[in-house]
């Protein structure tokens, strides 16, 4: 019987699907005219003219990016609440994981958003967020834990093909360790019936598995006794934890095993043996871990099965198998159902939430259609971007020149762990500065990191090295070599100003002062390019 209502249900999720992809522009026209007409009376649309039809709205009122909403935004976390943005009561302000300069920003959410989404669930390790559920308004709340202490989180339905292992009292307890262990050992307890590992980014995947590197001792012990370690010290976690762990010398033993020996690759897929995939964004700059989840996963496929971000939802991934690499500053704008097959678009929203004509900084490729809606591929955020003269470096150029330099440390038994970027213009001419953690291995010298600067200088678009070696308008790329834990220290400060440790992404280039401080301060080991990039004419 349950299963016949699940099939029944995907069924009428098809039928969805196809309905919304099968007329694209009048689905777009009448969501707009409901969003119109919901907020016909907000402060923001009236001085726009009260817009009420699509013509009219696209006339009279503004592409905008957060700065023209941040003083709205202001005056609801001062406490206003006016109808600015939306005639709906605002119930929560979302920090957003657009953290693309080191600084944490934040939206409104009303009660008409979802109560609850697929953003972060998984069967094991959906992970909340720390330090967030206290601040009020003036600090933000992240997204996930919005969702997490919602009612329609805590009472949704059952759903056979999306249980956790993680009791929800785990899942919504603030502290990070605690949470984070406590869905670990139940994850362990209940390691024959996990169908997929998932975490929201890449990255949170592999804290994962950092995770237990760090802990598979103490979590061995735990499940040997059937006793939960003291540091966990919620009541409501324990009673939940304690509703699933027993003695199991057979599981301890097979936890000590696995965990003590030397090569962890495909460790997921055998503490967790009937996973099927792997389910986290991987595209964008996430991409750069795929290799590394493939290596502890065992070749497991991985999934990103939506797009969306903190503002809204934007789609669904029809392909969710497809390989990661295939996933997917023009003024004029362009209908939804008018795009074009191959071509790069940023994307820009009205919501009911009251962000009109928003700006989101994602550029998409349109890799083609489903009926009439357009297929697309992420390809990079627009505002993370070096530029000290004529030169742009996006961050797919910038990550690429740090995977090819990153291949020079690999003899020497290292590899760029992490890095991030920024302009420097203390002097002229100003120049690209490079922060990078490294794994273990040989110490650093001039040499090789002389090989490095030139790597990445090389690696470079045509104009930065015409800038440099013709013009001489850029100075030569310098970088700065942090110590162990830099970024880590970077996530927490990050993530103590409001940002969600679930949808942080480690920023590729920083411009918040406090930021740069905090990588200034760890800095071991700093180096300018002693040579120049090629460069012709012809390039």
């Amino acid at each position: 019987m349950e299963q016949m209502a699940a099939q029944a249900k995907e069924a009428e999720v098809l039928r969805f699907i196809e309905e919304m992809t099968s007329d694209v522009d009048s689905v777009q026209e009448r969501v707009l005219a409901e969003i119109l007409a919901q907020n016909a009376g907000t402060e923001y649309l009236s001085k726009c003219g009260h817009p009420m039809d699509r013509a009219t709205f696209r006339a009279k009122v503004p592409v905008v990016s957060y700065e023209a909403l941040k003083p709205y935004i202001q005056r609801v976390a001062n406490g206003d609440r006016s109808p600015m943005l939306s005639t709906r009561p605002v119930t929560d302000l979302i920090a957003l994981s657009g953290t693309s300069a080191g600084e944490c920003r934040m939206l409104p959410k009303n009660q008409d958003a979802p109560p609850w989404s697929r953003q972060g669930e998984g069967t094991l390790l959906p992970l909340r967020e720390a330090g967030d559920q206290d601040g009020g308004w003036p600090h933000g709340v992240a997204i996930l834990t919005s969702i997490y202490k919602s009612e329609g989180f805590r009472n949704r339905p059952h759903d056979p093909f999306h249980d956790y292992t993680s009791p929800t009292a785990a899942i919504v307890w603030p502290d990070t360790f605690q949470s984070m262990y406590a869905q670990m050992l139940c994850g362990m307890c209940q390691r024959h019936q996990v169908l997929r590992i998932g975490a929201v980014f890449a990255t949170g995947l592999l804290r994962a598995v950092r995770f237990l590197q760090l802990n598979w001792e103490q979590l061995a012990a735990d499940i040997e006794a059937g006793a939960l370690t003291p540091r966990v010290v919620d009541e409501s976690v324990r009673e939940a934890v304690a509703g699933i762990l027993r003695p199991d010398p057979e599981l301890a033993r097979f936890v000590r095993d696995e965990c003590a020996k030397a090569e962890w690759a495909g460790i997921l897929a055998r503490v967790w043996p009937n996973a099927r995939y792997l389910e986290a964004v991987i595209t964008g700059t996430m991409a750069q871990y795929v290799p590394t989840l493939s290596h502890y996963s065992g070749g497991l496929p991985m999934v990103s099965i939506s797009y969306a971000s903190s503002e809204c939802y934007f789609g669904v991934n029809l392909r969710p198998l497809c390989d990661p690499s295939e996933e997917g500053d023009d003024p004029v704008l362009v209908d939804l159902a008018r795009v074009e097959a191959g071509r790069e678009y940023e994307i820009v929203i009205t919501t009911f939430a009251g962000l009109n004509r928003y700006r989101v900084g994602d550029v998409l490729r349109v890799s083609g259609f489903h009926n009439t809606a357009p297929q697309f591929q992420f390809v990079r955020r627009t505002n993370v971007l070096l530029s000290v003269d004529v030169d742009k470096t996006d961050e797919v150029e910038l990550q690429r020149a740090v995977e090819r330099a990153s291949a020079l440390l690999r003899p020497h038994g290292a590899s760029v762990a992490e890095y991030t970027s920024r302009t420097c213009t203390d002097r002229i001419p100003g120049h690209y500065v490079v922060y990078w953690e490294q794994t273990a291995g040989v110490p650093v010298d001039k040499e090789i990191l002389d090989g490095c600067c030139l790597e990445m200088e090389e690696a470079l678009n045509t104009v930065y090295r015409q800038s440099q070696v013709v013009d001489g308008s850029i100075g030569p790329l310098e970088i700065r070599v942090v110590r162990p834990g830099t970024f880590e220290d970077l996530m927490d400060y990050t993530i103590s100003r409001g940002a969600s440790i679930n949808q942080y992404k480690t920023p590729r280039c920083v411009t918040f002062p406090p930021a740069i401080k905090l990588l200034d301060s760890c800095v071991v080991f700093n180096h300018l390019s002693a040579g120049l990039p090629r460069w012709t004419s012809y390039d």
